[in-house]
């Protein structure tokens, strides 16, 4: 029995090859397919032995939640260990931790509370927008007729007080004498259309026929804005650059007539919109009406899953504001010539009503999904509305300076597309015709709302102005006032002149470090030559010392330079390159 006991001790001591082992190291049983006997090839790296009748670690895979044994084990293993509750148990019980990948899931939480955001930040940029757009059409009924009769009158004058200067009327009150003589031509040019038989005439078509010619007019809309302003700014070029010839005045009268056909049927256009939409406030089911809704949805399938960038962004909010205040002013058309119809009746605005506000809500409800969603799709956060808000401050605090180039309305329209005039025209002709003036006191009343009205938009153009200030220095913009960048044309030799470009791009930099991109002209001399403002936010447009370049050189340049716009750069009809990567 002694010897028994200490063959059974030496064999449980470590070290000892009662085991068949050697030095302690475990060999692996050969399962006849080419493994290796060992699992350890270092005698410094052995792991301790086993205890008896324990199976050793190393022999111990895990896989897909459980243990593989010598094979020994598994021929012990019951099946019921192979059972439908055991896998259901590890489903309950299996568990994960977020944390792992916490910057994933931060990223999420970020994207939903911008998500979030969006309706705040989008519906400030609308509703500071919607104002900017009301204080220039205003402009168009109250100071512009104001200052039409004061350019008038200068020019009536001037022979009293004798020619001090070449001109004979500023520029801005030339372009104001052409504003106010578009406006009275086309009004009356818009007497001859017969808003009735219109009326008629569209009613009769079937509802798909509508849909199609109110989709159509939406884009004839947005390429008439396109090319209005540029053949307006092109009249006002025109009939105010130096001239040196008389002759050349007469350069002036096509560009005149081109003008007033442009005003005339941008207002045709605007009145069809409108009597389509009459037409589906007055039909019986409204149908049409839905349809028309639904075309607002249709737009964000066209918008949503596209790639945006910050400056296409602008464009699309630019072009939002400008869409809501125009179906603002349809629906005011609306409502004014159905209350004709009905005498004025009160009891029938109130069944125009719940139409009006499911037209306006639907509006609001389209934008706001879809900059939410263009928002999460291309990662932009919610603080860039406020950058836009700032850009939109930038061009009104600009327009009031003394060396201003362009007329706030003007400003207004090239960057949101928005052109008063045909609208304006289109509603003075239809509240002539909707509101008949008889007797002195109909006259009193019409002069006392004038004066309201020149005080609303004084009033409204305080408070914007003040906002606009507020904007502006939150977004640190101030430099980009006080220290203008202007630069030579492009094409032309510098001389002297860059290293003057060159000490002004030292001092106009802003806090960030990146040069201002916006400019106001000052009065120049006739030998000066042309100077013009900068689109490039990083580099100049001029040529290096001792290099004189032609024109088709620089031109072929600056195609092949990519260049990231500035904001106060991009207007609503850039082209900025929105397509699909």
């Amino acid at each position: 029995m002694a010897g028994v006991a200490d063959a059974a001790a030496s064999a449980a001591a470590p070290g000892s090859g009662g085991e068949g082992r050697r030095g302690g190291i475990p060999e692996q049983q050969d399962s006849g397919r080419g493994e290796p006997k060992t699992l350890w090839g270092s005698s410094d790296l052995r792991p301790p032995a086993a205890g008896p009748g324990q199976p050793s670690s190393q022999q111990r895979t895990e896989t897909l939640g459980f243990y593989e044994s010598d094979r020994g084990r598994k021929k012990k293993r019951s099946l019921s260990d192979l059972s439908l509750l055991r896998f259901i148990s590890a489903e309950l019980t299996r568990g994960y931790f977020l944390e792992h990948n916490e910057a994933k899931y931060t990223e999420r939480r970020e994207r939903v509370y911008t998500c979030m955001r969006i309706p705040k930040e989008l519906e400030k940029l609308m509703f500071f927008g919607i104002f900017l757009c009301l204080d220039a059409f205003l402009y168009i009924f109250t100071l512009l007729p104001l200052r039409v009769f004061l350019a008038m009158f200068r020019f009536i004058t001037l022979p009293c007080y004798g020619l001090r200067d070449r001109r004979l009327l500023q520029p801005a009150q030339v372009c104001d004498i052409l504003k106010g003589v578009i406006l009275v031509i086309c009004y009356f040019m818009m007497h001859y259309v017969d808003y009735s038989m219109m009326y008629h005439l569209i009613r009769g078509q079937s509802v798909i026929k509508l849909y199609i010619i109110y989709n159509m007019l939406e884009v004839a809309d947005r390429l008439f804005s396109s090319f209005g302003q540029d053949i307006l700014d092109a009249l006002y070029w025109t009939a105010t650059e130096p001239k040196e010839r008389k002759r050349a005045h007469i350069g002036v009268i096509p560009h005149f007539l081109m003008a007033v056909m442009y005003v005339f049927l941008h207002a045709i256009l605007v009145m069809v919109q409108a009597t389509t939409l009459n037409v589906a406030f007055n039909s019986h089911n409204k149908s049409l009406l839905t349809i028309m809704m639904s075309n607002n949805f249709v737009e964000i399938k066209g918008s949503v899953f596209k790639k945006f960038e910050k400056n296409n962004l602008f464009q699309m909010s630019n072009s939002d504001i400008k869409e809501r205040f125009t179906n603002y002013v349809l629906l005011l058309i609306v409502c004014l010539r159905n209350m004709e119809q009905f005498s004025w009746n009160p009891d029938h605005f109130w069944v125009l009503f719940p139409d009006v506000c499911m037209v306006v809500a639907s509006e609001i409800a389209v934008d706001i999904v879809k900059h939410a969603f263009i928002t999460k799709f291309n990662d932009i956060t919610a603080d860039v509305y406020s950058e836009y808000r700032a850009s939109l401050a930038f061009d009104l605090v600009s327009s009031r300076q003394k060396n201003a180039y362009t007329d706030y309305s003007d400003s207004v329209s090239r960057r949101m597309g928005f052109i008063p005039l045909p609208l304006a025209v289109l509603l003075i002709r239809v509240i002539t015709s909707s509101i008949k003036v008889q007797g002195v006191l109909a006259y009193i009343c019409v002069v006392l709302f004038y004066c309201g009205l020149i005080s609303f938009k004084v009033l409204n153009s305080i408070v914007l102005l003040g906002k606009s200030c507020q904007y502006v220095k939150e977004a640190k913009m101030e430099e980009k006032l006080l220290n203008p960048i202007v630069t030579a044309t492009p094409g032309k030799p510098a001389g002297k002149q860059q290293s003057m470009f060159k000490s002004t791009q030292g001092r106009s930099t802003d806090e960030n470090g990146s040069p201002s991109v916006t400019s106001q002209p000052v009065h120049q001399k006739e030998n000066t030559p042309s100077l013009l403002v900068t689109s490039n936010s990083d580099q100049f447009l001029t040529t290096p010392d001792g290099e004189e370049k032609d024109i088709s050189q620089d031109s072929s340049e600056l195609k092949h330079r990519s260049s990231k716009k500035d904001l106060l750069e991009i207007d609503r009809f850039t082209i900025c390159g929105n397509r699909i990567d």
